[in-house]
């Protein structure tokens, strides 16, 4: 076989088995992997040896939201534990940030930039979808939120009186389970909140 022929078959071949991959939307080196202490998923450079929370810049939000959907979100939260210390409850939200929030970044985006009009007319789509039945805040979430507990369905687990911001503390411990909160603002973003 001639020595072009042999190279234009070794590179066919190195292509045509190599590994598949998902398209994450990450930037070359980086990948998804998933934290077994707190059992959520976080970004890795293969290169660098280095990990992190949030995206790294160069993500394409919109592959990782999609990759992120498909692969990393958990299945229905589950109902009351027994046992649950007193005066803990358990919610879920779905969180919209805007450049005015806190910390106006999230594992969908590296720097947020759209107002809080913007986020407020966001966030009353979602209330909508959520109202007419198309859509449970859960199903919303994994997609759609600015928090980290979006790889949970939104879910914050157990928490009690003292552990959040006021605001979403107060409109947390109002509702009764089953119920979502109209919406709320915080120093974090506008949030629903479904306990």
């Amino acid at each position: 076989m001639p020595v072009l022929a042999q190279s234009l078959t070794n590179l066919f071949i190195s292509f045509a088995f190599r590994p598949l991959q998902a398209d994450t939307g990450l930037p070359p080196n980086w990948e998804v992997r998933h934290s077994n202490s707190k059992n959520l998923p976080y970004y890795f450079n293969s290169v660098e040896k280095v990990s992190r929370w949030e995206p790294p810049q160069g993500t394409d939000t919109e592959k990782l939201k999609t990759y992120m959907g498909a692969h990393h979100s958990a299945g229905s939260r589950p109902g009351a534990v027994p046992g649950v210390p007193e005066g803990k409850i358990r919610a879920a939200h779905l969180l919209v940030k805007h450049k005015d929030s806190r910390r106006p970044s999230s594992w969908r985006e590296s720097e947020i930039v759209r107002t809080k009009d913007e986020a407020m007319d966001i966030i009353k789509a979602h209330e909508q979808k959520i109202k007419t039945g198309n859509v449970s805040l859960g199903d919303l979430a994994p997609t759609e939120s600015d928090c980290s507990s979006a790889r949970k369905r939104g879910d914050l687990g157990y928490f009690g009186r003292g552990d959040m911001q006021k605001e979403f503390e107060d409109a947390a411990f109002a509702l009764r389970p089953g119920e979502m909160s109209r919406i709320v603002e915080t120093a974090s973003g506008l949030h629903l909140i479904e306990r």
